[in-house]
């Protein structure tokens, strides 16, 4: 059998349009990386970043460069990845909040599905339920059987409309068939401080935000909502251990590229993240953060963003949350 001389052609220059692709993976870093963390500094999607882009930056010999874009819950910083060059250089470690709620609450001007390219899921970070120290409530239980006996009478503090904390609370009544008014602050901080002033009974927040006042005994621990007890708070039962297994909320924080990068470079991103994920180092530094380290597939990623963004559509929905789109 004889091949054709157009095939031949279309062969050949397939393979040169592949050549320059393949050339600039096996470079890939060639110049600095920004990362963009759609966050302030000092939360928890910057330390996540900052660790890790410090470890990438060594294991690749060019400098990874975190550029802080805080702003309408990680969505500016998140559409700034999605309108960046396709060629690995500009990426983002963002947030569930960006990446999977965002969408269903507001008009945002990216499609995560279709204007990014997912690298990697970096980390998770369990919500912790807590109460004021005047709730007369030391388990899961005993909070349901209180807010049951005062309807309508008990608040649960955010950070903010639609926010993870928000949600996490509306999922909570719509699980535990239970009547508490969700009270939005703006940020974690001040919803915090009115928790240790009593103004309000309860919130969920990531972890390390409330792990100093938990164990400084200024806020009681109820539940987290991982799949297993944290290491940085084992005496605090799962949601599930508490027969709440569709309670489970956890943050999390996942590294994308813009919609276009080649194939390649998503690869040589996905091997340099999750190569400076492994180091022993980095894993402590962040499991001090109560962060959970992942690291998966860039396809497995995709399908996590999917099945994240259907949940909380779902618990938006169902608790008629009200949304600006």
């Amino acid at each position: 059998m004889t091949i054709s001389r157009r095939l031949l052609v279309e062969l050949f220059l397939g393979l040169f349009l592949l050549l320059p692709s393949l050339a600039s993976a096996q470079n890939f870093p060639a110049k600095p990386i920004k990362l963009i963390v759609p966050f302030p500094a000092g939360g928890p999607n910057d330390i996540i970043a900052r660790v890790i882009g410090q470890r990438m930056s060594e294991l690749s010999g060019q400098p990874v460069l975190i550029d802080n874009r805080g702003g309408q819950g990680g969505v500016l910083g998140t559409d700034a990845v999605s309108k960046a060059p396709p060629d690995g250089y500009t990426i983002a470690i963002s947030s569930a909040g960006a990446l999977a709620i965002s969408p269903s609450m507001e008009r945002v001007a990216y499609d995560t599905s279709s204007d990014l390219t997912p690298v990697t899921l970096v980390a998770t970070v369990p919500e912790m339920l807590v109460v004021a120290t005047n709730v007369p409530a030391k388990d899961i239980g005993e909070l349901i059987a209180l807010t049951k006996a005062q309807p309508g009478k008990l608040n649960f503090a955010s950070s903010g409309p639609g926010s993870l904390p928000h949600l996490a609370g509306e999922l909570f009544k719509l699980t535990a068939r239970i009547d508490i008014v969700h009270v939005p602050y703006r940020g974690a901080a001040p919803a915090v401080n009115d928790l240790l002033g009593q103004q309000v009974q309860m919130t969920f927040l990531d972890l390390p935000v409330l792990l100093p006042q938990v164990k400084a005994g200024a806020l009681k621990p109820i539940a987290v909502g991982s799949a297993e007890r944290s290491a940085t708070a084992p005496d605090v039962p799962t949601t599930a251990e508490a027969g709440f297994a569709d309670l489970r909320i956890e943050n999390w924080y996942g590294m994308v590229a813009p919609k276009g990068t080649p194939k390649e470079i998503v690869t040589a991103l996905h091997g340099l993240a999750t190569k400076a994920m492994a180091d022993p180092a980095v894993k402590e530094k962040l499991a001090a953060q109560g962060a959970t380290l992942i690291g998966d597939e860039p396809e497995h990623f995709r399908q996590f963003i999917a099945d994240e963004t259907a949940k909380w559509a779902k618990v938006i929905k169902d608790a008629g949350v009200e949304t600006a789109k």
